[in-house]
């Protein structure tokens, strides 16, 4: 069992708070989709419990040690973390890439063996890339290069699962086949935690939400009684409604104030 926790995290720019007082408790097996408004801190916070960001204030733990204590190999084993809006600048094939999620477990010498190789395709394969093997990731359209770096992510085995809007721009087959992976992922014992834009996707498949408003927790829960349309409506300043709340064909919809 992995657990993250965030205690009472704070990050300020300039003296002006991007987030205060995160306070909260997540487990393997848990998917938390991390939802809020454009500007909300939800990228910011995912950097911070990465360990990519240090806090202003407060502290991350996983399995009560500090993230920024832990080595950056070790926690490269322990968490995965997929940027938003990842860029391929170098024309290495898309295998190679993915490989790349291997690295802080192999020698620092010698190419990748069999069962490596083994699990590059697996992962290729999972994510549907299996037929663009060879092919250079300069190639690639921006779906397909999303979803090459959600395999890279995978590839590694990590405990954890950190992605900054994984799903986006990828068409609407492949959005919710990601969504579908990422709580396939949480089923089979990870923590999986994801910022997303798709609330419908959110609420269908995420087993609890964290919603930020202004850089403060606007919720946090078990989504079917945290995901409501009262609590939509406040966080995104416009009227919200959630139909079939708790079953597999939820719906999330806006409506234009009269």
């Amino acid at each position: 069992m992995t657990v993250l926790r965030i205690d009472d995290v704070g990050y300020r720019i300039d003296g002006n708070a991007v987030l205060d007082g995160i306070s909260l408790c997540c487990e393997s097996g848990q998917f938390v989709a991390l939802l809020g408004p454009n500007g909300a801190g939800k990228s910011t916070l995912m950097r911070i419990l990465s360990g990519l960001s240090r806090p202003s204030s407060g502290r991350v733990l996983i399995d009560d040690v500090p993230v920024q204590s832990i080595g950056p190999r070790k926690l490269a084993t322990r968490r995965a973390y997929v940027p938003q809006n990842a860029r391929a600048e170098w024309p290495v094939s898309v295998e190679r890439l993915v490989a790349l999620g291997l690295m802080p477990q192999l020698p620092v010498f010698g190419d990748l063996d069999p069962e490596a190789w083994r699990r590059v395709d697996e992962a290729l394969a999972s994510c549907d890339l299996g037929h663009k093997k060879g092919q250079s990731v300069t190639t690639l359209s921006g779906g397909e290069l999303a979803r090459a770096m959600i395999a890279r992510a995978l590839v590694g085995q990590p405990e954890i699962l950190m992605a900054d809007e994984p799903l986006a721009g990828l068409d609407p087959r492949h959005a919710l086949e990601g969504a579908m992976r990422l709580a396939a992922l949480a089923r089979a014992g990870r923590l999986v935690i994801a910022s997303m834009h798709d609330l419908t996707l959110a609420a269908r498949y995420a087993t609890h939400v964290l919603i930020l408003r202004k850089g403060g927790m606007a919720a946090y829960g078990p989504t079917h009684s945290t995901f409501t349309s009262d609590c939509l409506s406040d966080v995104f300043d416009i009227r919200a409604c959630v139909h079939d709340t708790g079953t597999g064909n939820v719906i999330v919809d806006f409506i234009a104030s009269d």
